[in-house]
């Protein structure tokens, strides 16, 4: 039989039998998954249906740690992923994330939805009028007091009410009508709350459902940065059943803090460029320099597969080089492969070895679902002629190696730049 002979034993890198890791690859995706990437790692035994890591997905999980530490701010960079970011947190977009972001397209702008700033502007600029008391019977929403005055919800102010624990103090925060609060942004400026109880608004001079922040008692009024610089709009007139038409910010009432209070929506102009805002779902990969391996792996596969499995790329797959052995009825193939396997760790790279007496077409379809970048058969055929066959995963084509020339074909091939994912 053709000798690989192996060189003195060095620094050796990753080595793994299929065996010893106890692989289960499924045919069928799991009937609870909810993203391709994830029936793929559990048709390729990185995880369970329950999203548990199995042995092969600890080491998948570990080795994207040891690269994190290795290259340090590159790290996200080299797993060719499509990710959206801002100077604490980077994101992968995903529509079954279970966080929703703001993105800007064209300038790249990105912040969580419940933080994200966007560019206001006031509805109209008016000289300040005369409060004016009118009756609104059963107006208790923006939407029924808008279409009971025939105006628009821009024109009327939005008063939410909260209880800050701490100390108690009743917080009474205002914005337009037409927006939304954003609870994140309020506790940013005033600490943890709570919604106010009908008798924590009562004690304070307003009225549930018509509240307004005029002559109140012992409360904290804080008010988004764009009511002071919209006039005459509709706010309640704490008196059951009536509002109070044309109230001004400055003229009829103050706040302790004028802040950016409410949240951003879909369309909205960007902060920065202007340019519509859109929302997302997404996972988050890092935040402040922690990274979220098992959102990272996920990353991974809904980033790189194709209709076989896994395609991961060099180098965030744990292994570089899938090596398998083909039983032959003349030749020990196995050891063979024990020996090519010492060779490509000597040179540094990793090897999942297939150590299983199998057939070649399971092997084959287990390793495309696992999808390291290179796979290596060792078969008798091609040991007749010094010789083995590799095929990097991506590839249509298939190569005969003599032996001699295997490390250093794999290495080239993993230097090589890769362009386009799926």
């Amino acid at each position: 039989m053709p000798q690989i002979k192996s060189k003195p034993r060095g620094a050796q890198a990753i080595h793994m039998k299929y065996t010893d890791l106890s692989i289960q690859t499924q045919r069928e995706a799991p009937n609870n998954a909810r993203t391709q990437g994830f029936a793929l790692l559990v048709r390729a035994g990185y995880l369970t249906r329950e999203n548990q890591p199995t042995l092969l997905g600890k080491h998948a999980l570990n080795h994207l740690e040891t690269l994190s530490a290795k290259l340090g701010d590159s790290f996200l960079a080299s797993l060719d992923i499509s990710m959206i970011s801002n100077k604490s947190e980077t994101f992968f977009p995903l529509k079954t994330g279970g966080l929703e972001v703001i993105h800007c397209p064209a300038c790249g702008y990105t912040a969580r939805s419940e933080l994200a700033s966007f560019a206001k502007s006031a509805f109209s600029t008016e000289e300040a009028l005369p409060t004016e008391k009118v009756a609104t019977p059963e107006c208790n929403t923006i939407e029924e007091l808008a279409n009971f005055l025939g105006i628009p919800k821009e024109k009327t102010a939005k008063a939410l009410l909260f209880t800050r624990p701490s100390d108690r103090k009743l917080i009474f925060a205002v914005v337009r009508g037409d927006m939304q609060l954003s609870e994140a942004k309020l506790k940013l400026q005033v600490g943890d709350v709570k919604i106010a109880s009908y008798e924590e608004i009562s004690a304070s001079g307003a009225v549930p459902g018509y509240a307004a922040p005029i002559g109140l008692k012992d409360a904290l009024i804080i008010v988004d940065e764009l009511i002071p610089n919209s006039s005459n709009l509709v706010a309640g007139a704490n008196e059951d059943g009536y509002h109070l038409k044309n109230v001004n910010y400055g003229r009829d009432y103050n706040a302790e803090i004028v802040a950016d209070l409410v949240q951003a929506a879909d369309g909205d102009p960007c902060v920065n460029c202007g340019q519509p805002l859109s929302v997302m779902s997404a996972d988050l990969l890092a935040s402040e320099g922690a990274f979220f391996f098992d959102k990272i792996l996920h990353a991974l596969a809904e980033s790189h597969h194709d209709d076989k499995g896994l395609t991961l790329p060099h180098p965030a797959s744990p292994f570089d080089v899938y090596l398998m052995h083909l039983p032959g009825k003349t030749l020990d193939t196995k050891s063979a492969g024990v020996d090519l396997d010492e060779n490509l760790r000597e040179v540094g790279l990793s090897v999942l070895f297939d150590d299983r007496d199998e057939r070649a077409g399971v092997k084959f379809n287990d390793a495309d679902l696992i999808g390291c970048p290179v796979r290596v058969t060792v078969g008798e055929r091609g040991l007749q002629n010094n010789s083995v066959e590799i095929k990097e995963r991506t590839s249509q084509e298939n190569l005969t190696i003599l032996l001699a020339d295997v490390v250093s074909k794999i290495q080239q091939n993993l230097r090589a730049p890769k362009t386009g994912t799926t």
